[in-house]
């Protein structure tokens, strides 16, 4: 899929939104050439297996005004640079143990000027601030990713769900979610998006 999809998916974005999400693709093709943060064969589809899968988040639950996100193990950047451009009214806060891969989020955070976006080499275990919610994309068996963050989310909710984790994950989570012992739900990406790659992905929605 190209851009154009994008807008379709999501009509309410404002045309900023819409510029800041399609010049992404220039930039992160600018900055793989330096410093590999995507994979050759996923960079072809970028706007499917980046942008749009990052943004199944959104889809699930758009953040109420006042929030403040975490987004453990960011890579490059996803899920929480393009969702830091559908939320302008929310914080993120984007870690990552791979300097490099940080230095690429603060450089494209930095030329579509999205200030509502901070970015730390570091490791979730070393945050010490409490969010709304955690998101990560398939970073690691649920189980010990609740351990890195149960402290880090606080009580007082004012999203549509309970504070806790959004994960996009695929494949059969069952065994998976539950060793977590936790309250749990999941939804197929499918449901928002009629692309054969999203037929097995999922967002994971874990409260704590």
């Amino acid at each position: 899929m190209d851009f154009s999809q994008i807008p379709h998916y999501f009509p309410e974005l404002s045309q900023e939104q819409l510029d800041k999400l399609e010049q992404l693709k220039e930039l992160y093709a600018y900055w793989n050439a330096q410093i590999n943060v995507i994979s050759r064969k996923d960079f072809d589809n970028f706007y499917e297996r980046h942008v749009l899968h990052s943004l199944a988040i959104y889809k699930y639950m758009p953040f109420a005004n006042g929030s403040n996100i975490l987004d453990v193990g960011t890579g490059g950047g996803f899920p929480g640079v393009p969702l830091a451009i559908v939320n302008p009214g929310t914080q993120f806060h984007l870690v990552d143990s791979i300097g490099k891969k940080i230095k690429v989020v603060k450089e494209v955070a930095q030329e579509i000027e999205l200030e509502n976006l901070t970015a730390q080499h570091c490791r979730a275990e070393q945050v010490n601030d409490q969010y709304d919610f955690v998101v990560s994309r398939a970073v690691t068996r649920m189980k010990p990713f609740l351990q890195w963050i149960s402290k880090k989310v606080h009580k007082d909710h004012i999203n549509t769900f309970e504070n806790g984790v959004l994960a996009l994950k695929g494949g059969d989570l069952s065994a998976e979610l539950r060793e977590t012992k936790r309250h749990y739900r999941t939804t197929g990406i499918s449901t928002y998006f009629r692309e054969e790659f999203f037929e097995t992905k999922q967002v994971v929605y874990v409260k704590l």
